[in-house]
């Protein structure tokens, strides 16, 4: 398992196996490579959202969702992360935190239910509202994020990396 997950590192950190695109709000693109970094036109605001359509690995370890203030470098986000959402499937686990400034904030954890089943696919929903974050599941809400980074038009990039698939994005 260690030799893989180097390997998994060893990937996100290869800027020529990276997908890039420029994502609008009426724009769908369809089978992405993961790692993937991806710029969102406009950057955030109150009633935007992000749509990712996934199917997991078949034996998933880890994968993570991030949307950030620029696209940061090939191995390292930049230093404000708005929302980071990592799921761990083998702890069963939805962690989501913020990164103000290089500094990261604490991971919350609870969620009503951990939805996620290897080798399915999934839609996530990620609506930027006033106060935070309201991130969807297959259409069930599975949590509420508040914001800690301003102002939200700087959070301009979509992450994805990890045990995962992107079919398409909106």
């Amino acid at each position: 398992m260690a030799a893989e997950q180097r390997t998994q590192r060893k990937k996100w950190k290869t800027s020529s196996e990276e997908s890039k695109v420029n994502m609008s709000q009426q724009e769908v693109q369809t089978h992405l490579a993961v790692p993937f970094r991806g710029h969102i036109t406009g950057g955030l605001h109150p009633g935007k959202k992000v749509v990712i359509f996934a199917v997991l690995d078949s034996h998933p370890d880890r994968f993570y969702m991030a949307l950030t203030c620029g696209c940061g470098t090939t191995r390292e986000p930049p230093p404000d992360v708005a929302l980071e959402v990592c799921v761990l499937f083998k702890e069963r686990q939805v962690l989501r935190r913020a990164c103000v400034k290089g500094a990261w904030g604490g991971a919350d954890s609870a969620v009503p239910f951990f939805p996620f089943i290897q080798g399915q696919p999934f839609k996530m929903e990620v609506q930027c509202q006033h106060a935070g974050f309201h991130v969807f599941l297959d259409g069930q809400r599975l949590f509420h994020f508040h914001h800690q980074v301003a102002p939200l038009h700087l959070v301009d990039t979509l992450w994805v990396r990890g045990s995962v698939a992107i079919s398409k994005l909106a």
